[in-house]
């Protein structure tokens, strides 16, 4: 299980390229972490998106560049790669909507994504462990560190609440 890490991200808009990475917090098994900023690579946004990270636009507009943020994130990843000497797993609250980000930056600005193609959710993979699939939100309550929209916090919670799934099977 040393493999997994668990991402978080906040993004101004529904969807990469149409919209931006606000930011992104990782947290490895072993707990070591990564949080960066990116700057917009869009013009558009969504103020109810910005609102849910707290931030403006202006100060979105602030935050480093996106390409350097993400050879950051794809050096970082690919150190977790040769420490597991294996491709470490991605787990995600929502995969369909962080993965999307993670892979579009990566492919975007470092033409690989070391995650390779899939990640996980924590919520199904707790509602199988209850044999019942609407059980997917429950887990939610096994955070110790608070779900406030800063993807490092919500990461450690998240792989917090995935440890603890984890050690009851």
């Amino acid at each position: 299980m040393k493999q997994f890490l668990v991402i978080d991200v906040e993004a101004d808009g529904p969807c990469p390229g149409l919209y931006s990475m606000v930011s992104l917090g990782a947290v490895t098994w072993d707990g070591e972490t990564f949080y960066r900023e990116f700057a917009p690579i869009s013009d558009d946004w969504m103020p109810q998106a910005l609102a849910v990270s707290n931030i403006s636009r202006e100060e979105h507009l602030k935050y480093d560049s996106p390409q350097q943020s993400t050879i950051e994130l794809f050096q970082w990843l690919n150190e977790q790669k040769k420490k597991l000497d294996k491709r470490p797993t991605m787990w995600s609250d929502n995969p369909a909507f962080d993965w999307q980000f993670v892979n579009y930056y990566l492919h975007k600005y470092t033409g690989a994504n070391p995650l390779g193609f899939s990640a996980r959710r924590i919520g199904d993979y707790y509602a199988g462990t209850k044999k019942q699939v609407f059980r997917a939100n429950e887990w939610k309550r096994m955070r110790k560190t608070a779900h406030t929209h800063y993807p490092l916090d919500d990461a450690k919670g998240n792989m917090e609440a995935l440890k603890l799934i984890l050690s009851k099977r």
